[in-house]
């Protein structure tokens, strides 16, 4: 019988882009639990780059689907153009529960990477102002960086409109 091979190590968005050989670079920080600044803006601050270029993950229910939205930590999502851009009518927020239990992720680590399963993803189109963004690696107090191109083609999103200032 041949030996057993370790399992991965790190965060299942992390095991994702070694599996698919995608350049990235993981980026910890120390979480602060009473910080009140939302966790993007609290990873853009720990690791010093501009908060446009660190997105949020969002999870959200266009006409009953489960589907990722993914913006920039500076801006809120809209929820008319997410469902519009994912072919639906009417786009709300997922309970909480329901987010967690769909990703494996704990709200505030959900990264659009690695889910327990897929889910139809949007992404902003500011997407392709930057080299590299990043986005939650899987936990709180952890961002990856990697090239837009790489995130749009690991999570099959469409790129549109959906962030508002």
């Amino acid at each position: 019988m041949a030996p057993k091979k370790p399992a991965p190590a790190g965060t299942p968005a992390l095991v994702a882009l070694a599996a698919a050989g995608v350049a990235h670079t993981a980026h910890p920080y120390e979480h602060d639990p009473a910080s009140d600044v939302g966790y993007g803006l609290e990873a853009a601050q720990a690791l010093g780059v501009p908060p446009e270029q660190v997105f949020k993950t969002l999870m959200t229910s266009v006409d009953g689907v489960l589907t990722v939205a993914v913006v920039p930590v500076t801006g809120k999502l809209d929820l008319k153009a997410l469902a519009h851009a994912a072919g639906g009518k009417k786009a709300v927020m997922a309970e909480r529960a329901a987010a967690e239990r769909a990703t494996g992720y704990v709200v505030g680590g959900i990264s659009p990477l690695g889910q327990k399963s897929s889910h139809p993803t949007v992404l902003d189109e500011t997407v392709w102002l930057f080299d590299t963004v990043l986005v939650s690696g899987g936990r709180r107090g952890l961002d990856v960086e990697l090239a837009p191109a790489d995130l749009v083609r690991l999570t099959d999103a469409t790129v549109a409109d959906i962030a508002r200032a």
